[in-house]
């Protein structure tokens, strides 16, 4: 059948996708013409097998190949950009993943203001006169902070004219614009000193020492050690790389370096000619082929300009690669604007190209002395885990009685915990089989806009592990599942560090694993994260929840008719946001009509 389906394929562009036995998505790749493409990973005489002449990996990856399916697009962009949407949502074994999907801030200044005010942003706001500087890839908001301590600009975005001067004028922290004392003119001077400044943060620099130093004259030693964290920081975003540009040049710079064991992708952002920030990204390779820098190139740009302001029309690379032309093409259409991409052969933008490189081979000699991912790896190797378990979520919730019922999920990548990917659920549900489930389900949902991780651990025994393997099969995404049990002892859960004796399943079974094994210490970090995570929110939630319950019985509800409500829409702010119909039939008319007159009143 599989054969039969090679050799009848069309002759268009389009996505093809091969899953195994199991119906297990292993591959997802986008071809010109998908007859030509499709065939080329076969030899059909002898017999019908892999192709020899393809890499060791790709030869095991078709001989696990039952299936194939194909969806033809309108043209070989159109299949590129779904050839990424699926690899992101669905995370199949053998893609090679870059995945990043975090969008850094720009800091922007709207000068259309009066008296303009600067601020962070991840997208684009389409005005005129509007100035964006980055991106950060890290101390975009301490660069933020800095601009306000070292020049008086507008402190608040409420501030407005008639009004009255608030705390930050009495400092001399603002010429107080809302009193009429500055005119915009003046202010405008301001500006352009501190847009100075973010271009070189290193103006602020003599002034904060002067601070700094002062306030240890005086013995104010918890500020002073304040400003020397925040020179450290302006002294640690300079690169230190030295690049002498003729010409004030805005540019992006994309490297990818392969290495024995890991491949390490670099970003530099390059403004007024002087390289302002830098970004390197190093995950381990399982055996990534020379002939694959083509995927991993298209994967890292697309995932890097895609979802965020692109300043520039230009994107010099450090190796020629498939694609290059589409993929301009398509960050053209996505911008607005015309954008190349290029790969210098010689000059400076090749000598910047080639430091980029050298970054990137430095990132991967550290990541080999550190190896940072060695328990990951004797994680992986045990469990018999599809994928490296770099990017980890853990779920579990949280009630009481029934009473603010909620999920959290905490997330861990190569730099471990990301509070930024944390998330909390409000639930409904009443038992937690239901819970876990109303959680996965609303989590699988986002896959597209956050793409799926290497494990999913979960808290709870065999049926917790059975749902979420299910939940997983039926989405499509190549998720590995480990559940972890806590050890009960006379029917409470015994979490004792060191001597918890947890049950982890996996789809091998389960396992005992000794207290001071470093494979179940680690998993039982990430369940316990989740658990404090759950634990914080849940006493948010109830806090919040006895404030609007007070509220509603202030107005005279009765707890039989608040408890009818809250079990029928899970939250107050629901509850508040209800009409007064559907209030009536869940309650009755008295009810409904206390709740019509108390918004009412709040308007």
């Amino acid at each position: 059948m599989l054969q039969t389906k090679v050799k009848n394929l069309p002759k268009l562009p389009g996505i093809y996708q091969y899953f195994d036995a199991s119906g297990r998505l292993l591959y997802v790749g986008k071809a010109k013409n998908l007859r030509n493409r499709v065939k080329s990973y076969f030899q059909f005489s002898p017999e019908f097998a892999p192709n020899p002449k393809n890499s060791a990996r790709i030869r095991r990856m078709i001989s696990q190949t039952a299936n194939l399916e194909v969806i033809v697009t309108a043209s070989e962009s159109d299949a590129l950009i779904l050839e990424n949407s699926f690899i992101k949502q669905l995370h199949p074994k053998y893609n090679i993943l870059l995945r990043d999907d975090k969008t850094y801030p720009y800091i922007y200044i709207d000068l259309n203001a009066e008296f303009p005010r600067f601020e962070l942003t991840r997208k684009i706001i389409k005005k005129g006169k509007i100035h964006y500087f980055g991106p950060y890839f890290r101390g975009g908001r301490e660069i933020l902070n800095l601009l306000y301590k070292n020049y008086p600009l507008v402190q608040k975005s409420s501030c407005i004219r008639g009004k009255k001067a608030c705390i930050f004028h009495q400092i001399g922290r603002c010429e107080a614009p809302c009193e009429g004392k500055i005119s915009a003119f003046d202010y405008n001077k301001i500006v352009q000193n501190a847009i100075k400044a973010v271009k070189n943060p290193n103006l602020m620099l003599e002034k904060m020492q002067n601070l700094m130093q002062n306030y240890a004259k005086n013995e104010n030693y918890e500020e002073a050690a304040k400003v020397r964290d925040e020179i450290a920081l302006i002294r640690d975003l300079q690169t230190g790389i030295e690049v002498d540009l003729a010409r004030l040049e805005d540019f992006e710079v994309i490297s990818v370096t392969l290495g024995a064991s890991a491949v390490a992708t670099v970003r530099f952002s390059i403004k007024d000619g002087k390289i302002i920030s830098a970004n390197s990204k190093l995950l381990p390779a399982i055996s990534f082929e020379n002939s694959e820098i083509s995927e991993i190139y298209r994967q890292f740009i697309l995932d890097s300009f895609m979802g965020e302001i692109l300043s520039v029309n230009k994107i010099y690379v450090h190796s020629q690669f498939d694609d290059m032309d589409i993929l301009a093409e398509i960050l053209s259409k996505k911008h607005g604007k015309k954008v190349e991409i290029i790969a210098p052969k010689i000059g400076e933008k090749r000598k910047i190209c080639d430091i980029a490189y050298k970054n990137g081979e430095i990132s991967i000699q550290k990541g080999q002395n550190l190896d940072k991912f060695a328990i990951l790896r004797e994680i992986q190797e045990f469990f018999e885990l599809s994928n490296l378990p770099i990017n980890i979520e853990s779920f579990d919730n949280s009630q009481l009685f029934g009473t603010a019922v909620v999920g959290a999920m905490v997330s861990y990548d190569e730099n471990g915990f990301n509070k930024e990917r944390y998330r909390h659920f409000h639930l409904n549900s009443a038992n937690d089989y239901d819970q876990m489930k109303e959680m996965l389900t609303r989590r699988i949902a986002k896959f597209e806009e956050i793409s799926p991780p290497d494990l999913w651990v979960i808290d709870g025994g065999k049926a917790l592990f059975d749902l979420a393997n299910l939940l997983i099969q039926s989405s499509g995404a190549n998720v590995d599942v480990i559940a972890i049990a806590k050890e009960k002892i006379d029917a409470k859960a015994h979490r004792a560090k060191g001597a918890a004796k947890d049950k982890i399943y996996t789809k091998n079974g389960e396992f005992k694993l000794s207290p001071n094994d470093k494979k179940l210490q680690f998993i039982q970090k990430m369940r316990d994260e989740a658990h404090r995570f759950a634990i914080k929110f849940h006493g948010q939630t109830r806090r919040k929840q006895d404030m609007d319950s007070s509220k509603l019985k202030k107005l005279g509800i009765s707890d039989g008719s608040i408890k009818k409500l809250i079990n029928f829409y899970g939250t107050f702010d629901e509850i508040f946001r209800a009409e007064f119909d559907e209030i009536q039939k869940i309650t009755n008319k008295i009810v409904a009509n206390k709740l019509f007159l108390a918004k009412k009143s709040r308007k």
